[in-house]
Order: structure tokens, then sequence, then C-alpha cells
């Protein structure tokens, strides 16, 4: 009996890390790649690249857990997030604070591995990993702040590959922030009657009956900063050949949020991951060829 509840516990915290739900960490490992391959010139060091894989995996971890910890009063509100192991009393807000902690930590000792800088950058990191979920409080667009989040990643594997931030990898990280923006929308669009009912700001209630053109014109923005960030760092076809399958793949996006209905907008939602897979395919394609 003892053995089944710790297995029990062990779902639970697995639940709330969202390791069955891994579309997180893919949106945030996608461009975590592109910066790493374009600061090692299609050459990165291996122990950086393991390094910032499990950085990954640990901090969209940390993430979602003090994410449900800043919303458990209101996840018991949405039909999507009632039944979350804090807001439905499976997981105490302290283990919840003692497990973000934990994983928090651990990786930290990851990244004191690296360099000075790297480490230097991922104090903020930790700290927009950490506030993001109170600024769903304070703006109507905390996805933008979740993109800058994720996107910190990128000028920490800049200095993580070269000791340095490069001045053009800023450009990778703002398209990052704009697709967060994209798909985060998408996500908020699924909870759009909730949040208005209880009071949650998102990008989806800001845009109103206009989300689908600014979606598209963030689609459009988002491929632009990249198209410019080839030409920077002199990538060649096939990094262009994943941006057109990427811009494919927000075409398709744009289809299935064309009624606003949530599972299609949650399908759009978790479909993103594959722009990241092209667009990555592309850069590494590009450096294979050379």
């Amino acid at each position: 009996m003892e053995e089944a509840f710790q297995e029990s516990r062990w779902l639970l915290y697995a639940r709330l890390m969202r390791l069955d739900k891994p579309i997180g960490i893919m949106l945030l490992l996608w461009p975590t790649l592109w910066a790493l391959w374009i600061a090692g010139k299609g050459q990165p060091k291996p122990w950086v690249v393991a390094v910032f894989i499990a950085g990954v995996v640990l901090m969209r971890s940390a993430g979602c857990v003090i994410n449900d910890f800043a919303d458990r009063d209101f996840d018991r509100h949405v039909k999507r997030t009632a039944e979350r192991p804090i807001t439905s009393g499976k997981v105490s807000p302290r283990e919840a604070l003692v497990l973000f902690a934990l994983l928090s930590g651990l990786a930290l000792l990851l990244v004191l591995t690296l360099n000075g800088l790297t480490l230097l950058l991922s104090l903020v990191g930790a700290f927009l990993a950490a506030s993001y979920p109170f600024t769903k409080r304070l703006t109507h667009l905390p996805q933008a702040y979740l993109g800058a989040a994720f996107g910190w990643a990128v000028p920490m594997a800049f200095a993580a590959q070269t000791g340095q931030v490069d001045p053009r990898s800023w450009w990778i990280f703002l398209a990052v922030v704009i697709w967060a923006v994209v798909y985060d929308t998408m996500y908020a669009m699924v909870d759009r009657d909730d949040d208005l009912r209880i009071g949650i700001k998102s990008s989806a209630i800001l845009f109103g009956r206009h989300d689908r053109l600014v979606i598209g014109l963030l689609q459009i923005a988002m491929l632009a900063v990249l198209v410019h960030v080839g030409q920077l760092f002199g990538l060649g076809a096939f990094y262009f050949l994943g941006l057109a399958a990427a811009a494919g793949l927000m075409a398709y996006h744009q289809w299935l949020i064309r009624d606003r209905e949530r599972m299609p907008c949650f399908r759009a939602f978790l479909h993103n991951q594959w722009v990241g897979a092209v667009i990555f395919a592309g850069i590494l394609l590009d450096y294979l060829s050379r």
C-alpha cells in the first residue's frame, strides 16, 4: 500500500511538471537548438548541447510548477485546468515550492559547468521563468513575457558556445518572442471565455475579433525576422527552404483557427512544434551541406 502511495506521488509530481504533455519542452527546445547550431557554426560543443537540453527539461518543468502554484485559485474555475494537482488538492502548495526549488537547483548545477557569462545570464532567465505566471494579472500580453523567458535561451546559448553574446543573436531572440505570442495566443483562445469570466488577462482577449489578423501579421513578422537572421549569419538555401516550410505550416494553423473553436485552436497551438522543427532542420541541413 505504501509503495502504491509513493508511486502515486511521483505520478502527481510528473503531472505537475507536465512531463505527460511535452509540448512546452519542444517549444522551448527548438529555438534553443537554433541558437546552439548557429552560434557553433554547425558544430556546437557536445557538452553544451547536453547541458542545454537537460536545462530545457528542468526549467520548463520548474516553470509549470510555479505556474500552477501561482494559478491555483484560478485553475479551479477553468474546465481544462480544474484537475491539475495543486488546485485539486492532490499536491500541496508547499510541496510545489519544494519541487520548484529542487528543479531550479538542478538546473543551476548544470549551468555551473559552463562559463561565468552563461551563469549570469541564467539568473536573468530564472527570474523571467519564475515571474511569468504573475504577469497574467498585470498585462494583456503575458505571451510576450513568456516569449522573453523562452527566448532567453538564445543569448545564453551564444554565451556558452563563444564566451560572448553576439549582437546579431538578439534578432533570433526577437523571432522567439514573436513566435511565443503567436502560439500562446492560439492557446489563450481555448480559454478565452473562462479567462473573461474570472478576470485573467491574455492576448486573445486583447486582440478580440481581430485575433486571426494579428496572429497572421505576427507570423509574417516572425518569418521576416528569420529571413534577416539568415542574411546576418550567411545561411543558405536549406535554411530558407525550412522557412518556406514553416510558412506553409503557419497557413495551416490559420485554417485551423478560422472558426475560433476550442479544440482546433488547441491543435494549432500543439502543431507549432513542427514550425520549430522545420526551421531547425533547415539550419542543420545548411551546415551539413557545407
